[in-house]
């Protein structure tokens, strides 16, 4: 079941949309200009009520036929001149709104990217795809609307109840009755509907989580048919919702049903007190027509006051969202320039000339290599006091040399090759690069140094050569891409439809597994790395296929310096020297010979034997 993150502390409506002025400032002028068009065209509403008041006092009291058809093209023209300027303050806000929604989506992406993984372990991914989605499309429906409204409504408001004070003072007495009451339940249904606005919103990224699994996962579940259990996980998800949106729906009615019936309530008033004055003689016919038509004109603003703190509350929650993710700090470079100058010591595509180390310096006093130096790891969410992952960890792997790095499952292994590229940071010692600490290099210049490839590989929605040359720099070219697909045995995509120009699909899902890892394995190569990490990069392979690999992979790895995760001998039988992993620590280092005779733990995971069995041969 998806699992939504603990919201941050709640604050206060104005200040969680006080924080939408770094988006909104560059277009403030356009907007300001907006509500200011948008004031004139409610103001000239409220203008109408008083060309009544002269129609019905003057042309009508007089019998004069044409002051009243004076009266009515003085109505069609305020009215032409409200829909032209409520039209042209729509015109003014769309293009610029439609340009704040995309630029904080292209901010959300970028931070989404800069985010450690550590980060995207916690969050489900379709908590992050509501906020780039639904919660922006909340935002700028907000700005393009409640925002200038509150603003527009309130005005429009006081100059209404000036005028109608300025007709009869005391029927605008009563009109005003209601307005305390009705502060009262906006405050009250403001508390309730932000609490009840949050959940909603939740749920929709619960609920988005659970489709996007689904349809990844669609395999697992029509292969094991679990498609009743997705329904009714869906079913249980959208039934949530469905009565958090219910929940909304009941405050909404109850504040629309007090903001409409107390102002109705007291313009009814108003009507019957206005119709005994002006029976009395003490209030005109058209002064009462212009008092009733003003309170009916601001019928609107009033009964919308709920409507627009509803999607204020929305916009506040999804501003709040948005910055959850906002403010999640990225991965911090430490470097300084002179860490990242490495120009001289570089050939091209980042590679250094014979000779030189990761931080262009001389390779001396055996500082060359990989190193792991008193290396600790425990994970950023685990108890201060719990058991690292990795607890003291030493290992070279001098310049050029391919090191297999064996141990059982949960053993550390690939967390161990995580920690070179920086998806997790070391509690604890450090890692060098021939000899420069990989915390001093910035992590684009880290990671143009280090190849990687995962047990699992991932394929995007791209063509076939995108995905590999994904792994090079932006030089590589067809001849780069061509020597990876024939060191990784790739050249089944030129069976395919379009060649290297064929779509894979999201996910690479419309290959294999061994097809996907190969083109895993290009994709790690294609750029000539210095240092190669590779975790089990074979296992989906099979033999024959594995045998063609390890072949073009072993002169690949003549040339630079790998650390290979292993299982199979066959892969082991590729590296210069082995490292056991076991509890977290390096239990053993030696050739593959000297451990199968010396050491029993690797001597068993090569023979594939339990334990008991083994306690049973001997």
């Amino acid at each position: 079941m998806p699992t939504t993150p603990a919201p941050a502390e709640s604050r206060s409506t104005v200040r969680a949309l006080l924080r939408l002025w770094p988006y909104v400032r560059p277009v403030r002028g356009r907007l300001a200009t907006a509500a200011v068009i948008a004031i004139l065209a409610s103001c000239t509403g409220l203008v109408i009520p008083l060309v009544l008041k002269w129609i019905v006092d003057g042309p009508v009291a007089d019998r004069n036929t044409s002051g009243v058809w004076l009266g009515a093209l003085y109505l069609l023209l305020l009215g032409i001149a409200e829909a032209v300027l409520f039209g042209l303050r729509r015109w003014l806000v769309a293009r610029p709104l439609a340009g704040v929604e995309a630029a904080m989506r292209a901010d959300l992406y970028r931070h989404l990217q800069r985010l450690p993984i550590a980060f995207h372990d916690r969050w489900p991914s379709g908590q992050l795809l509501s906020r780039g989605t639904t919660d922006l499309m909340l935002l700028r429906m907000f700005l393009a609307f409640p925002l200038t409204f509150l603003l527009v409504n309130s005005v429009t408001i006081l100059v209404g109840v000036l005028i109608m004070l300025a007709q009869d003072w005391t029927l605008g007495l009563v009109l005003l009755a209601p307005a305390v009451p009705v502060m009262v339940v906006c405050w009250l249904f403001e508390k309730r509907y932000s609490r009840v606005a949050r959940q909603a919103q939740d749920q929709v990224g619960d609920l988005t989580t659970l489709v996007e699994e689904s349809v990844l996962g669609i395999r697992i579940i029509k292969g094991f048919g679990r498609h009743r259990s997705q329904a009714l996980a869906f079913r249980e998800l959208s039934g949530t919702l469905r009565g958090t949106e219910l929940a909304k729906a009941r405050l909404l009615a109850g504040i629309f049903a007090a903001i409409t019936t107390l102002p109705e309530l007291a313009i009814g008033a108003a009507l019957v007190l206005g119709t005994v004055q002006v029976a009395d003689g003490s209030l005109s016919a058209g002064t009462l027509v212009a008092f009733l038509s003003t309170a009916l004109a601001l019928r609107w603003p009033v009964e919308s006051i709920g409507f627009l703190l509803a999607m204020s509350q929305e916009a506040a929650t999804a501003t709040e969202r948005y910055f959850e993710v906002m403010d999640a700090p990225p991965e911090s470079d430490t470097a300084s320039d002179a860490a990242s100058d490495t120009t001289s010591a570089e050939g091209p595509l980042g590679r250094a000339e014979p000779g030189a180390g990761a931080d262009g310096r001389s390779r001396r006093n055996g500082h060359d290599g990989l190193r792991f130096e008193g290396v600790r790891f425990r994970y950023p969410d685990a108890e201060s006091g719990s058991v690292p992952v990795l607890d003291g960890i030493d290992l070279h792997i001098r310049s050029g040399e391919t090191m297999a790095l064996v141990g059982g499952t949960g053993s550390g292994k690939t967390t161990l090759t995580a920690l070179v590229p920086r998806l997790h940071e070391v509690t604890a010692g450090r890692i060098t690069l021939d000899g420069a600490d990989i915390t001093g290099m910035p992590r684009e210049k880290l990671r143009s140094l280090v190849a990687v490839a995962f047990e699992e590989p991932t394929l995007f929605s791209a063509a076939v050569g995108e995905n590999v040359l994904m792994g090079a720099a932006d030089t590589a070219d067809e001849a780069d891409l061509s020597r990876a697909l024939a060191v990784a045995q790739a050249d089944f995509v030129h069976a395919l439809p379009h060649g290297t120009e064929t779509q894979v699909g999201e996910q690479g899902l419309s290959l294999s597994g061994g097809q996907r890892q190969r083109l895993a394995l290009a994709r790690a190569v294609v750029g000539n790395p210095r240092f190669l990490v590779l975790d089990d990069p074979l296992s989906a392979l099979d033999v024959h296929t594995e045998a063609l690999v390890e072949a073009a992979l072993r002169r690949v790895l003549a040339g630079t310096t790998a650390l290979v995760v292993a299982h199979r001998p066959s892969t082991v039988l590729l590296a210069d020297r082995v490292a056991l992993l076991s509890g977290g620590r390096v239990a053993a280092v030696g050739t593959h010979h000297e451990l199968l005779r010396t050491n029993a733990e690797y001597a068993w995971l090569m023979s594939g034997r339990t334990e008991t069995t083994e306690r049973e041969n001997r």
